[in-house]
């Protein structure tokens, strides 16, 4: 990941000069998110795919391996933000053989790239590389916010590769009524926006944090100012702004395709989505899946996600909400307790 590129936003330029000290001073003090030991095993374009190294409490044990796809529109850092806040580290404790897709920075080239290319290509890549690496028929998925999203695509596509699901925040029904991105977006014409190239992550961020203007704003700066700052903590918000302010930019037809289809057009729930020359039916879907959201949830609201159970034909299906938002899901020592127990039993009882 590149340096601390959020002070230099707009918003953050305007911070108090004694916060924006106690965040260097955390930067400098802190360890970087992602510190779980991991190996390049494949690469496509500028793809690449890592296997995690097993934890030593937590050698892996004969089974099937887990793939994480996480969304285009962040890193996927957030799921190994320190120790105790890494879903990584949660799944390695399950015992499985963990990989995860990091989609790279697009430049000017990719700019043609198209929905078809990251559920095919590029996810569909990595599935047939692990189906061959580990000689199996078929491997656990993991999708996280859009990458949940593509996963369900590709489930629905390829649902004999596919033996069991896990859906973190994913957004399925992309007009449910407490949805105000989707609001936001319905009305926009993205033809202009892409027609230029790609999208700048930084514009998307800061769509992202208009949702919420004071408590995502300098609300969240707030509380350094008034109480002593303690390390640890100092340490830990600084690794999640980071992370927050880090997005790629977005290859400009899959951007487009993404906003049209999805929000504006809401075909993945319609049945309309076409990928590939092939129909997305959810209702090809019937491995074990569990689907978490957040109660709180300003980005995928939690009808977004529940909306799920109408659509696929799984007899093994368990959704649970959990009282957190979305980023507080990791961030949140209460709320990611939860999310690692729910996660950790449920692999712990779909062991095959």
């Amino acid at each position: 990941m590149s340096g601390w590129d959020f002070t230099a936003s707009s918003a953050t330029r305007q911070l108090p000069q004694q916060i924006a000290k106690l965040l260097a001073a955390a930067q400098a003090a802190g360890q970087a998110a992602g510190g779980t030991s991991r190996l390049k095993v494949w690469s496509l374009e500028k793809l690449t795919l890592y296997r995690y190294r097993p934890l030593l409490q937590a050698a892996p044990l004969p089974s099937r391996p887990l793939l994480v796809c996480f969304a285009l529109v962040n890193r996927p850092t957030v799921l190994d933000l320190q120790p105790d806040r890494s879903l990584v580290r949660v799944l390695l404790e399950s015992r499985r053989d963990v990989y995860l897709i990091e989609w790279g920075d697009p430049d000017a080239a990719d700019r043609v790239l198209a929905l078809d290319d990251y559920v095919e290509r590029y996810l569909g890549g990595c599935v047939r590389h692990l189906l061959r690496a580990h000689r199996v028929e078929a491997v656990d998925l993991l999708g996280v916010c859009q990458g949940g999203t593509l996963a369900l695509c590709y489930a629905a596509l390829h649902p004999q590769q596919i033996a069991q699901l896990i859906t973190l925040t994913t957004p399925v029904d992309f007009q449910t009524g407490e949805d105000m991105l989707s609001k936001w977006v319905r009305g926009v014409d993205i033809e202009p926006l892409t027609r230029a190239g790609n999208v700048p992550g930084a514009l998307l961020n800061r769509l992202f944090l208009a949702l919420r203007p004071f408590s995502q704003g300098p609300l969240r700066y707030l509380k350094w100012l008034e109480q002593p700052p303690q390390p640890a903590a100092l340490a830990q918000f600084a690794r999640l702004q980071r992370w927050i302010y880090d997005n790629p930019d977005q290859p400009a037809t899959a951007f487009r395709q993404f906003v049209q289809w999805m929000y504006q057009e809401n075909r993945l729930v319609r049945g309309t989505l076409e990928l590939a020359g092939q129909r997305v039916q959810l209702a090809r879907i019937v491995q074990p899946l569990l689907n978490l959201y957040a109660l709180r949830d300003h980005i995928v609201p939690p009808e977004a996600s529940i909306a799920l159970a109408q659509h696929i034909s799984s007899q093994d299906y368990l959704a649970h909400g959990i009282d957190a938002g979305h980023i507080g899901l990791y961030a949140s020592q209460r709320s990611f307790t939860e999310l690692a127990r729910l996660v950790g039993s449920w692999l712990q009882e779909h062991r095959r």
